[in-house]
């Protein structure tokens, strides 16, 4: 796929071609702030110290409204191979997490665990075909496929569907919905409303969630005033799982001030990362391997500062020849977690993708 598409539920952007790229989103702000780019599209990478994937397109189309993509053919048959790490050994990494942070003289007080599996498809899988079909089982999610060539993934498309918007900005307002705590969902209608109940009176997952909202509070406080932040979280939820979500708006103090910007002072949050993030981030790239544009961000910021980012969760790397996937899903650890309990959190996440490709888990 060459181009870029961002799939929200008012408005969609798509971009076609490539006039420049930048693996360095420094360069990128830089292009922006001298005008020399009218518009950039991309991904950031979920380490904020690897390649980006942003680019200045050839040609772009913002339109209002939903995406409603043309009648979708039939996916290829497509069946999980692996699981990295094997579900026991994610859950030996867990206990040795909780182990790590129950230990009072350390610093870190959260950190974000993941695990991923590898699929593999009987034909070529077509990005935007792929995105469609996420769309159609998840309406109210942020869609997106992105060309990861910029980064050094030549032919590569991070595809996804996330229910978490980073942030917005239009104008000098900036919104954002961040999500952190989640309980998987039930069949059953009175089991999942008892479900949703529980995560939100939560201790350990309104802690986990809190962490977020501080570090949000920490970094948009300088720059915004008349900073809105409700005193506790909301529930959402998705097919496949409840979240706890905080709806937060401010005006910024500096029109200057990017969506590009914000973005990378926001990324990575707690959300995806831990606390504090530094160390959160050495302990990940020590316990993992390498997560690429999972947990990253993907999005679009103009010439006049406009833009969107949605954190690329709910996601997966298609290969250059369409026929390997590989989908990625974490869980926030703190002292309190439960190893077995946050297995089953990024199996229940992992179907937000594997399920827009018609594809199973295997039962653990």
């Amino acid at each position: 796929m060459d181009g870029f598409l961002l799939a929200q539920p008012d408005s969609v952007m798509r971009a076609y071609g490539s006039r420049v790229t930048f693996d360095e989103a420094d360069r990128a702000v830089a292009a922006l702030r001298d005008n020399t780019a009218e518009l950039i599209v991309g991904a950031l990478p979920f380490d904020p110290r690897r390649p980006a994937a942003l680019s200045v397109p050839e040609r772009a189309e913002h339109t209002a409204g939903p995406w409603r993509p043309a009648a979708l053919p039939d996916l290829p048959a497509v069946q999980v191979v692996t699981e990295i790490p094997s579900p026991a050994e994610h859950v030996a990494r867990v206990t040795k997490l909780v182990e790590q942070l129950n230990d009072s003289a350390q610093p870190l007080r959260k950190v974000v665990a993941a695990r991923s599996v590898l699929a593999e498809a009987r034909a070529a899988l077509d990005p935007e075909l792929v995105a469609g079909h996420l769309l159609t089982r998840h309406p109210h999610a942020n869609v997106f496929a992105v060309d990861l060539t910029a980064a050094g993934r030549t032919g590569a498309t991070l595809v996804g569907a996330t229910p978490e918007v980073l942030i917005t900005r239009q104008g000098d307002t900036v919104t954002l919905r961040p999500l952190a705590g989640t309980l998987p969902r039930h069949a059953d209608p009175d089991a999942d409303t008892a479900q949703a109940r529980e995560l939100l009176a939560s201790t350990k997952n309104r802690v986990e969630h809190e962490f977020v909202i501080d570090w949000i509070r920490e970094r948009l406080g300088p720059v915004c005033f008349e900073l809105s932040i409700p005193d506790g979280p909301e529930l959402i939820n998705t097919h496949e799982v409840w979240h706890l979500a905080t709806p937060i708006t401010g005006r910024l103090r500096d029109a200057a001030t990017t969506a590009l910007d914000l973005a990378l002072s926001l990324h990575p949050t707690p959300a995806v990362c831990g606390t504090p993030t530094g160390l959160a981030l050495d302990t990940i790239a020590d316990l993992e391997e390498d997560r690429g544009f999972y947990g990253g961000a993907v999005g679009w910021c103009d010439a006049n500062g406009d833009g969107a980012w949605v954190v690329a969760i709910r996601s997966a790397e298609l290969s250059a020849d369409g026929r390997t996937v590989r989908a990625y899903a974490g869980g926030g650890i703190v002292a309190a977690s439960d190893p077995h309990a946050e297995l089953d959190e990024t199996t229940a996440k992992l179907r937000t993708l594997l399920g827009g490709l018609h594809c199973t888990l295997p039962a653990h």
